[in-house]
């Protein structure tokens, strides 16, 4: 389709029109043979994979789609073509009796209000993760999707992965005994994003007040051209959660799957910074965080590479394990090593390779029970959705919001840890964590690599993340004024997170 910019606007002004403001109350009960009418939010990173996989579904329509940004949007309305409507602002989106169901793929201080409301204006949710930016959020979430009777999926897909799927059961049927230790690695390179003197003039084809929406307006304060302002949000608190929250919430998903956690863990501590260069950027780019349920759960963060060599030749990671991004299991009787979203190796004691799942003989027995598109082999995660959205059963979803946003709280008891925390030789670290064996080792390992890429931990110190006591019931931290208020932030009307939803 050939739209120029005047036909464009027009588009979107009589997509506007066609919008009633009495539809918060409005839900139609999806039929069988019906077409599910989406609405993609947030589409020039992860929701324009959102786009395309919707649109492998069979009876998916993607009616609608919401950016902020006036450049992406015109692009993919052109691509997309006239019978979808586009906007800018999403609650014209969730005001659209034609529309079913989003699709969320918003920064992530947008999450949790993107939920609410949708789950208000009667319409099913997929969002991507971490489901919440802070605690309080996450739990707000879970409260709408039952109030409103809502098909609310967390984007943390590896759960309708029919190889981890397979491996999950194989642990849990006893095959290797107990499970000892859970880990989860982002060794994931992160280079310096510079620095910046001051304030940053934001593009005019971004509304940066619905871009900012829940967080305060407030000029970015890192490098805005050539699509950054689009992604480095992620290592600012205002509006991301560093790596631990990025990557950070497959493998914690993963980990704690295995485990059969079902709530937010009671004992937390993180040890990190970030180090190694020096810009703009807030959040760690080198982080352990150790979860004490009663099998420790134990995550890495290195956003650094091998060594300083590889820093001048295309930056190679470390991995443990042959682990980059992915999970090792450490079991009594052998361990499984997760490294994709897909695959899961179960090893023996000795480090031979029993079998491998890749989900692939699942997937061809699931086709031939269930109609293509609405399985998760078949369709994905958003096929898995999709499915039930049609059937109205929440037990069918793979991650469900609960499921997101227990994965989530552990980000953000970590990270609360890291930002109450202090910097510490080496020595006073090593001191202070004499009783935790799996945390020392941990950081045994990050001070080496941190040595191999020339970071001296006597000049620059790392922060000994306070260590909290955390009341999975209540979902408040023990004792800790502090790290209570760290739970949820001021909102900024008309976005307002609310407290009762």
């Amino acid at each position: 389709m050939n739209l120029n910019r005047r036909d464009f606007l027009k588009t979107v002004a009589l997509g506007a029109a066609a919008f009633s403001l009495d539809a918060r109350t409005w839900s139609r009960a999806v039929g069988a043979n019906d077409d599910i009418r989406v609405a993609v939010i947030g589409f020039r990173g992860q929701g324009a994979g959102h786009i395309k996989a919707l649109n492998r579904l069979s009876g998916v329509r993607v009616v609608a789609i919401c950016d902020v940004d006036r450049q992406v949007l015109e692009a993919k309305a052109r691509e997309l073509g006239s019978s979808v409507q586009a906007c800018t602002d999403l609650r014209r989106v969730l005001d659209n009796k034609d529309v079913d169901a989003v699709s969320i793929a918003t920064p992530n201080h947008w999450h949790a209000l993107a939920t609410v409301w949708a789950c208000q204006a009667g319409k099913d949710v997929y969002v991507e993760k971490p489901a919440s930016h802070n605690l309080f959020e996450g739990r707000k979430m879970v409260e709408a999707a039952r109030k409103y009777k809502r098909i609310v999926q967390c984007g943390t897909q590896c759960r309708s992965s029919g190889g981890l799927q397979e491996a999950v059961q194989y642990v849990r049927e006893g095959r290797l005994g107990r499970i000892l230790l859970a880990r989860g690695f982002c060794y994931k390179a992160r280079r310096s994003i510079g620095t910046v003197d001051g304030p940053q003039p934001v593009p005019a084809y971004i509304e940066y007040d619905l871009w900012c929406g829940p967080a305060p307006n407030e000029p970015p304060r890192r490098k805005t051209g050539n699509g950054t302002i689009h992604y480095d949000w992620h290592w600012f608190w205002n509006y991301g959660n560093g790596d631990y929250g990025n990557q950070g919430p497959h493998q914690l998903d993963i980990a704690r799957w295995f485990l059969g956690e079902k709530t937010i863990a009671p004992f937390t501590q993180a040890i990190g910074g970030r180090l190694g260069y020096q810009d703009s950027a807030e959040t760690p780019n080198t982080l352990i965080v150790y979860h004490g349920y009663k099998t420790p759960l134990l995550f890495e963060v290195r956003g650094l590479p091998h060594d300083q060599a590889a820093q001048s030749q295309g930056w190679k990671m470390d991995n443990y394990r042959g682990v980059s991004i992915g999970n090792v299991i450490e079991c009594e009787h052998g361990s499984v090593v997760v490294p994709s979203y897909t695959e899961a190796i179960i090893y023996d004691r000795d480090g031979k390779e029993i079998t491998r799942f890749t989900g692939r003989k699942k997937a061809a027995a699931d086709s031939v029970k269930t109609p293509v598109g609405l399985t998760a082999e078949s369709g994905g995660h958003h096929g898995n959705w999709i499915a039930a959205v049609r059937s109205r059963n929440v037990q069918a979803l793979n991650a469900e919001i609960l499921e997101g946003h227990l994965s989530a709280g552990l980000v953000h008891t970590g990270n609360i840890s890291y930002r109450l925390g202090a910097q510490k030789a080496p020595g006073e670290i090593r001191q202070a964590l004499a009783d935790n064996r799996s945390l020392a080792e941990a950081f045994d390992r990050m001070a080496g690599h941190l040595d191999a890429n020339g970071v001296d931990l006597a000049k620059d110190k790392v922060w000994l993340g306070m260590p909290l006591k955390f009341d999975p019931r209540k979902e408040r931290f023990a004792g800790n004024r502090a790290a209570n208020e760290m739970l949820t932030r001021p909102y900024r009307p008309p976005f307002v997170v609310p407290a009762k939803v």
